[in-house]
């Protein structure tokens, strides 16, 4: 038996949560999500918790009932309070500006980055060099923040580029002298 799938995810009060067939939606005081679970995996509402159960011992379904139980709770857990990551840009005229529902960036390259912000993502930039992402569900705000990362991420040597707050970024020495 997974250790993850099988705790009982709680479901604090104000949170509503339905179940059809494999169709998972949850309500909550922050807004509502909607996701599909596969379909090795059940899930029950009994009370205040939700079980995720497997359907057989197979490998795949033992793979899918801890996930399940986690993206069952992460849904849980957003509808109450949002899930927020943050960017840092550091570097010499690099800088972030907020443009309707569009992020544009100034990171070193030959043209403006203009990253569309999805709905579902509340976006704000603070100083020109932090962005703050905010959203109920948790895949959404990492995916964002990830590609947002990706248009320069953070080098080594300098220490410009786009970074996560407190990410650590290992700095190398550079070239010396002979």
């Amino acid at each position: 038996m997974s250790r993850i799938g099988k705790k009982p995810v709680e479901v604090p009060s104000g949170v509503k949560v339905e179940i059809n067939g494999n169709v998972v939606k949850v309500q909550g005081p922050k807004g509502n999500l909607q996701r599909q679970l596969p379909q090795l995996v059940n899930a029950k509402v009994e009370g205040n918790q939700v079980l995720v159960e497997r359907e057989n011992d197979e490998r795949r379904a033992r793979a899918m009932h801890g996930l399940s139980r986690t993206l069952v709770a992460n849904m849980v857990i957003g509808v109450v309070t949002p899930y927020k990551k943050s960017l840092e840009i550091s570097g010499v005229g690099y800088r972030a500006e907020l443009k309707g529902k569009s992020l544009n960036l100034q990171v070193g390259l030959s043209h403006d980055v203009n990253h569309p912000i999805p709905d579902g993502v509340d976006c704000k930039v603070d100083k020109q060099t932090l962005v703050h992402l905010e959203s109920i569900d948790k895949e959404l705000v990492g995916r964002v923040a990830a590609e947002i990362r990706a248009y320069r991420p953070c080098e080594p040597y300098k220490g410009k580029g786009i970074k996560y707050v407190g990410e650590r970024v290992r700095r190398k020495e550079g070239k010396t002298g002979t």
